[in-house]
């Protein structure tokens, strides 16, 4: 079929992603993106008017009259987005690694077509549906069932913390399968609701007042569904793998949303810093201003490394359910950085800073969650840990520098870090030592990844700033690992603790 047929689009993506950038940043001054920021949701013509630009076309294959599921593509939406706004970003992100993109890969054939037509031309929206009330990021003591019943799956249970909580049109929902004995299985499914039709339909219980974010809704669900079996993704060989792929796929996909909202509080700080004067001079002059306002360059040089890699190693043809040291120390550190970085323009920018109207005041309670949701970071970090010890092992080595130069994750990064890996470590450690540690895995993940970018034409100016300020932060992390002692909260901290009676 020729592109006519198809309506595929004809246009160049830098076309494309001109056209959105301009009319995203032209909807939000009309619209006033400081008042809309502040109210609970977007009015639907707000919404309307940014689905008619057909942003989410970068997920959907070229069958079905998309762009083609490019990593390049998704990830430079996500970061035109969250220039503007980073919960706008946010609920691309959503539909995009949470639903569209597993659609792609596992979506039965005879669904496919209606659900992609449905995105495209009338701008439905979906999303995820993993996390509940009493396991949180315990995934695999899910308690939501599914049970095959006259020809149809019954799917019951309680989910919550949903972006797009009573907004989205589909839900992917995962639950475990309820076997002759009354048992759940061990695996994991995963369904697609539609909730334009009434046996498929979820109830929103509650919606939360998040504390940022206020765009996207989050609630609690009841699911009381039947769905038919082409609902059901098709897993290569198990659910679980199938969860891991797109969790890890997701997790490289936060560079996307972190690039824009690191370059767009980079900005305004330096053209705060320019403009400020205090006594004879501007802030830019000041010594601590240069150290703040390289450490946000070096936080933008760093990310656009991940947006880099993960184009290499993250699209819908690879699988990465095993990649979890390296998606979660980009989901990690990303998160980590971006949510300094708005602390650092507040500061810098005084009190006019601290206002919900202000980008950097509203950006610190916008990416405070992103170190949260999808695995929290001390979660991640320890997983990461343990992911190089337990490789370490297998390596029969205890040198910590000698091991990152055998794994090809961190090979050439090491050297430049050589003297400063130079120790020995065994397990176990404590949980607090493996999530320094993790600190420290993830950053020089990061700078292999910048070396490789700068290899192939990136500022080397930019690249020699991030190694100086990385080894900043290594040497931190690593006294802090070698110097942690094993202090302990007390259980009640008794009643020689009221400084009054000894004043």
């Amino acid at each position: 079929m020729d592109a006519i047929a198809l309506n595929l689009p004809t246009d160049s993506f830098s076309d494309f992603l001109d056209r959105f950038t301009t009319s995203i940043s032209s909807l939000f001054q009309r619209e006033n993106i400081d008042q809309l920021s502040l109210s609970r949701g977007l009015p639907p013509n707000v919404w309307k008017e940014i689905f008619n630009l057909k942003p989410l076309s970068v997920a959907i294959p070229k069958e079905f009259g998309g762009r083609g599921v490019k990593v390049k593509e998704c990830l430079g939406l996500l970061s035109a987005a969250s220039y503007q706004s980073l919960p706008l970003s946010l609920t691309f992100g959503i539909n995009i690694a949470l639903f569209l993109e597993p659609l792609a890969k596992y979506g039965n054939q005879l669904i496919k077509g209606d659900i992609f037509k449905h995105f495209l031309d009338y701008g439905a929206m979906g999303g995820l549906m993993i996390t509940e009330p009493d396991y949180g990021s315990d995934a695999l003591s899910m308690r939501t069932q599914n049970e095959l019943e006259e020809g149809q799956y019954h799917i019951k249970g309680t989910k919550h913390w949903q972006g797009l909580t009573g907004l989205a049109n589909y839900w992917l929902i995962t639950s475990r399968n309820m076997n002759a004995d009354g048992n759940l299985g061990r695996d994991v499914d995963f369904f697609i609701a539609d909730t334009h039709q009434p046996d498929q339909n979820i109830e929103v219980l509650e919606y939360y007042d998040n504390a940022g974010l206020y765009m996207i809704p989050y609630g609690l669900n009841k699911i009381d569904i039947k769905v038919p079996p082409e609902n059901k993704l098709i897993s290569e060989s198990t659910g679980l793998k199938l969860m891991l792929d797109m969790l890890h796929r997701s997790r490289f996909q936060f560079p996307g949303m972190g690039m824009g909202f690191l370059k767009r509080m980079m900005d305004e700080a330096m053209t705060h810093c320019k403009e400020r004067i205090v006594g004879a001079s501007n802030l830019f002059a000041l010594d601590q201003v240069q150290f703040q306002l390289a450490k946000m360059q070096s936080f933008f040089t760093l990310c656009s490394a991940m947006c880099a890699k993960s184009c290499k190693v993250s699209g819908i043809d690879h699988d990465v359910s095993g990649s979890g040291v390296h998606a979660n120390s980009m989901k990690a550190l990303v998160t980590d950085m971006m949510h300094e970085s708005a602390q650092m323009l507040v500061q810098l920018s005084g009190g006019k800073g601290y206002r919900l109207s202000h980008i950097g005041g509203r950006g610190i309670m916008d990416s405070r969650p992103f170190q949260i949701f999808e695995g929290s970071n001390e979660m991640l970090y320890t997983q990461i840990s343990e992911g190089i010890l337990k490789d370490m092992k297998k390596k029969k080595t205890e040198n910590f520098g000698e091991y990152l130069t055998m794994n090809e994750l961190t090979a050439n990064a090491a050297k430049i870090y050589k003297r400063e890996f130079d120790f020995t470590i065994a397990s176990p450690i404590s949980q607090r030592k493996m999530i320094d540690l993790g600190k420290a895995v993830a950053r020089v993940i990061t700078v292999n990844d910048l070396l490789e970018l700068t290899n192939e034409g990136f500022s080397q100016e930019l690249t020699d700033n991030s190694i100086e300020m990385v080894r900043q932060e290594i040497v931190m992390l690593v006294a802090s690992l070698q110097h942690h002692k094993d202090i302990k909260a007390l259980d009640e901290i008794g009643d020689k603790s009221d400084w009054m009676m000894f004043a």
